[in-house]
């Protein structure tokens, strides 16, 4: 059977790129390789020395990465997560960047493929998972999860004011008939205990949103990259990170604002032997959002904000700290 094709369309593409500010001979990377677009333009800026590395989680994702790796000589693909973003460099000798990109979130041919998981508009089973080969997925959570911690993630990462009934009803179902299994029979015991929802969105948009993001470890990866990121910068290089609700860029602009103002750092950043020589970065200009005319050929981008930074060759006095 022939693996159906999905339309992915690049947010920010040239905005993302431009803020890179590419050095024809650096070394860069794009930490969510996706379908590529941010990568194929990051290449085509590079010279004969430049170098790319991406990441990504997603197997369909790094089947089409290396096919471009065959291709071009100066791109490597990672089948891992950002957030082991220094090991990986330290793997292939490389200790400092001129510039990372973060494209966070889930991509389009993650959503409109019904058989992932993902979307509340195609009966599929319950997965979520951004890489299938590791991990558990939503209806193994769900399966063994006690309602405590269940109505905590949604709550949190949903930011669902019914989480509690959500929860309460997502463990009756299971004792009473068995666990959940598919989208649909979630999104359908969603919608019958959330009695408000903003015009035009599903009841079950929330409680998707934060399963998928507990299943994942998506703002847990972020935190562990956005310091990881800062370090391996050379002077002058370049971060822009592209989120796309209010729980991810409530991380970046955090993160950023202490990195930049020799504030103590968030607490949830955490100091260790070799974070000591944690760098500030100076953030460049104003966050970016889609124009009008990318508004209309990719709604999806509507969301989308960029926060771009650069390290300065500064660096923390371990007192700071």
């Amino acid at each position: 059977m022939n693996t159906p094709l999905f339309v992915h369309r690049t947010v920010l593409l040239n905005e993302a790129v431009d803020a890179l500010a590419i050095r024809p001979d650096g070394v860069y990377v794009d930490c969510t390789f996706g379908r590529g677009g941010h990568s194929r333009l990051i290449l085509s800026r590079l010279g004969p020395q430049g170098r790319l590395i991406a990441f990504d989680k997603d197997t369909e994702a790094i089947a089409a990465a290396q096919q471009l790796a065959q291709q071009d000589a100066r791109f490597n693909i990672v089948h891992q997560g950002f957030d082991k973003l220094t090991q990986e460099l330290a793997r292939l000798d490389i200790t400092q960047v001129d510039g990372v990109l973060l494209d966070l979130g889930v991509s389009s041919p993650q959503i409109d493929d019904g058989r992932r998981g993902f979307s509340f508009r195609f009966d599929a089973p319950l997965d979520m998972r951004m890489d299938t080969t590791r991990g558990i997925t939503a209806a193994e959570w769900l399966a063994t999860a006690d309602e405590t911690e269940i109505r905590e993630v949604i709550k949190t990462y949903g930011e669902e004011r019914f989480a509690r009934k959500i929860a309460t009803a997502i463990v009756a179902h299971r004792d009473s008939a068995s666990p959940l299994q598919t989208t649909r029979e979630l999104a359908l015991l969603v919608g019958q205990n959330v009695h408000t929802r903003e015009p035009g969105q599903d009841p079950a948009t929330r409680t998707f949103q934060a399963i998928r993001i507990f299943v994942n470890r998506e703002l847990d990866e972020l935190k562990a990259v956005l310091p990881q990121a800062a370090r391996c910068l050379c002077a002058g290089g370049r971060l822009a990170v592209i989120s796309f609700h209010s729980l991810e860029d409530r991380i970046v602009k955090q993160y950023l604002r202490a990195a930049g103002s020799e504030e103590v750092l968030p607490a949830w950043v955490m100091i260790r032997a070799q974070d000591i020589a944690q760098p500030p970065l100076r953030s460049i200009g104003k966050p970016i959002r889609a124009g009008e005319q990318e508004l209309q050929v990719n709604p999806r981008a509507r969301s989308a904000i960029m926060r771009v930074a650069e390290r300065t060759e500064a660096s923390w006095r371990e007192s700071d700290l």
